[in-house]
């Protein structure tokens, strides 16, 4: 499944918003990711167009199952990686900062070779 990084960022930020809010609308996607409302809007069309999400009869974006599969990995990255690095000493903010860099490039050979690794520790 080839998606753009772009869109991958845009996933995971409104999975986090219907975590937090319990809903997704445009306005908070824009503030999560720092970007213009006219962004959202193009952006929010071309994940429509490739089957990422829906509008509801209210207007809010809804995840379709693909658009959540895509969201779910690279959220679970982002959380995984960024308290790998808390735990190396690298302060929450760097982290999290760093773990948005890494995450959409690491492959899944990686990541998962990373993830046996933390487990290990922790045993």
């Amino acid at each position: 499944m080839e998606i753009r990084k772009s869109a991958e960022d845009y996933l995971e930020a409104m999975l986090m918003m219907k975590e937090k809010h319990g809903y997704i609308r445009s306005i908070d996607v824009a503030e999560q990711l720092g970007v213009t409302k006219p962004s959202v809007s193009y952006a929010t069309k071309q994940l429509r167009e490739n089957g990422y999400i829906t509008m509801d009869h209210a207007n809010f974006i809804v995840l379709t199952d693909t658009g959540m599969e895509i969201a779910e990995r690279i959220y679970t990255r982002h959380k995984v990686l960024t308290d790998f690095f808390i735990k190396l000493g690298v302060s929450a903010d760097n982290a999290r900062e760093d773990a948005c860099k890494v995450e959409h490039d690491l492959s899944v050979e990686t990541f998962d070779a990373l993830c046996r690794h933390i487990q290990s520790m922790e045993n």
